[in-house]
């Protein structure tokens, strides 16, 4: 099946995103009040626990090596949004350009990964996983650097919970994320 990937990108462009029910059915569009990004500036934070990790340099990081895989890594769930259909949207994103993983490796085992949309100077973060204990949250630390560098203006993470939150997550309401977000996709960045 062929996806109108203007269309996709323009809704996410807009504020939407897409999911499937907790059934994995029924692929759809939403929006929410609320957005959680993550700081790419001082506000981001780590915890100290993951600092040993980073020093020892148990995982190099890489970009697309493994898509397919952290697309199924993260929709390895009991209850997913990342339906079938959805893993085909993001598969021919990801060919196309849009949509890319940014994974952790220990040796040559996957050992953790984040999914996620670039448009213009915004990534918007759709999933992350680990095989490997800390292999997301080393993921996390290293995106940020790597978006830092590459001058992006805008991580969004979607929705909250208590991993992002350790990592200086903070919510906005949706016109000031609207107004983020269009400042972001005004930016050329180029994430490889």
């Amino acid at each position: 099946m062929k996806y109108d990937l203007d269309a996709i990108i323009r809704g996410y462009s807009q504020g939407y995103f897409l999911m499937a029910d907790g059934e994995g059915d029924d692929l759809g569009w939403y929006s929410s009040r609320q957005r959680t990004l993550i700081p790419l500036d001082d506000r981001f934070r780590y915890p100290k626990s993951l600092r040993r990790s980073l020093n020892q340099n148990r995982f190099r990081v890489a970009i697309n090596q493994a898509f397919e895989e952290v697309v199924s890594g993260c929709a390895d769930r009991d209850t997913t949004w990342i339906s079938g259909e959805l893993r085909q949207v993001y598969t021919e994103l990801h060919r196309a350009g849009w949509a890319y993983s940014f994974e952790t490796w220990q040796g040559d085992e996957l050992a953790g990964g984040i999914l996620g949309l670039v448009i213009g100077g915004a990534f918007i973060g759709e999933s992350m996983f680990f095989r490997i204990s800390e292999g997301s949250k080393v993921a996390m630390v290293k995106l940020v650097e790597h978006l830092r560098q590459r001058h992006f203006a805008l991580f969004d993470a979607q929705m909250m919970n208590p991993h992002l939150e350790r990592f200086g997550a903070y919510v906005v309401g949706d016109r000031d994320y609207k107004s983020l977000l269009k400042i972001a996709l005004k930016q050329n960045c180029n994430f490889l």
